[in-house]
């Protein structure tokens, strides 16, 4: 798909800008509209994107952007180092679209006239030091809507949003080759996030995954390398009476959002997989009660979601969500313990009735 102006007569085209957003996989899913707004407006711009190694292989092959990567573990070392990768480079505009210490300190090494950064309610870690100018602030906002507001100072705003992650086509057909076109819708079981307390339990994704093998489904299961997500893929099996295809740990990060685009239905909490899969198309079951679904849910579409978080607002905060600052998780113990397995059912119950109308 071909990407549209934002505006019929853009401002004069910078020569220039830097988009600066290290981490994390769902994160920089939500630039990609960014991007696509501000290269079918200007497309001689030259784009410079430092971003972090994972999250580049993720994005490889995007094009009209060059990247450069910064490994987090580096530390002061790497930052030096990406400043003399940029040369004599100085860019019209930085944004600088991610406001932890370390992406903060990295930007002081980026040369640039306009340093673009957020608004002061979501300015932290020292945050509006880095920048001369801000985004718009418009609280209650997607986080998406929020990085797409980046080009608003430059004179553009987004009013497309486009993704089309770049995807190869044998990371298709790879994901063709995983099970039959056989008319068995697939629900694909996403279980883990990076962060922790957002998780749900095994016990309660095997009872989900059994009543949509009972309604004809195929389940798969589908996440990263890691202990956590080996162990977690594992306990569900042991707990499912139904069969599952297991890929955890057998896919690549240019395979993911193929695989995530062939699933009927996308069940995860909070996580890098959410975001991808909206970027494709998918329908994504999103269990939500440590984050709000209306800041940082799958932002296509959220019919299919369950929503504690003002259960969980009340039970932690003592407050209903309405009275809590935009944006503010509750990450704590037990907190997706509010997500009932019957919550869920109904989500993808109402999955299954909409296929069923079409």
């Amino acid at each position: 798909m071909a990407p549209s102006p934002a505006l019929a007569s853009p401002p004069p085209a910078p020569r220039s800008i830097c988009l600066l957003r290290l981490s994390a996989l769902g994160d920089v899913t939500h630039v990609l509209p960014l991007v696509r707004t501000l290269r079918g407006a200007w497309p001689q711009t030259r784009l410079t994107w430092i971003v972090g190694r994972g999250e580049q292989r993720l994005l490889d092959g995007l094009p009209g952007v060059t990247f450069a990567v910064y490994d987090k573990k580096t530390g002061l070392r790497g930052m030096r180092e990406l400043r003399r990768e940029l040369g004599a480079e100085r860019f019209d505009a930085l944004l600088q679209m991610q406001v932890a210490a370390r992406a903060n300190l990295l930007s002081a090494f980026v040369p640039a006239r306009r340093r673009i950064g957020y608004d002061r309610a979501r300015s932290k870690d020292l945050h509006g030091l880095f920048v001369n100018e801000r985004i718009p602030d418009r609280p209650g906002i997607h986080v998406l809507d929020a990085i797409g507001s980046f080009c608003e100072p430059l004179g553009l705003r987004q009013t497309r949003v486009a993704w089309d992650l770049p995807v190869p086509d044998d990371a298709h057909a790879w994901a063709a080759a995983q099970w039959p076109e056989d008319g068995v819708p697939a629900l694909l079981i996403s279980p883990c996030s990076s962060h922790a307390l957002r998780n749900w339990r095994a016990e309660r994704y095997a009872a989900v995954a059994d009543h949509a093998v009972d309604r004809g489904w195929r389940v798969v299961l589908c996440g990263g390398r890691s202990a956590l997500e080996r162990e977690t893929a594992d306990a569900i099996l042991a707990a499912m009476r139904g069969p599952a295809l297991d890929l955890v740990g057998k896919d690549t990060l240019k395979q993911l959002p193929a695989l995530l685009a062939r699933a009927a239905l996308v069940m995860t909490p909070d996580s890098g997989p959410m975001h991808i899969a909206n970027a494709m198309g998918a329908k994504v079951l999103g269990l939500h009660a440590a984050s709000n679904p209306a800041r940082s849910g799958p932002y296509s579409d959220r019919r299919y979601c369950v929503d504690r978080y003002d259960d969980a607002a009340r039970r932690y905060l003592g407050r209903p969500a309405a009275e809590l600052r935009w944006g503010t998780k509750i990450e704590r113990d037990g907190v997706m313990d509010l997500v009932a397995v019957d919550d869920a059912v109904a989500a993808f119950e109402r999955r299954v009735a909409d296929l069923e109308a079409q």
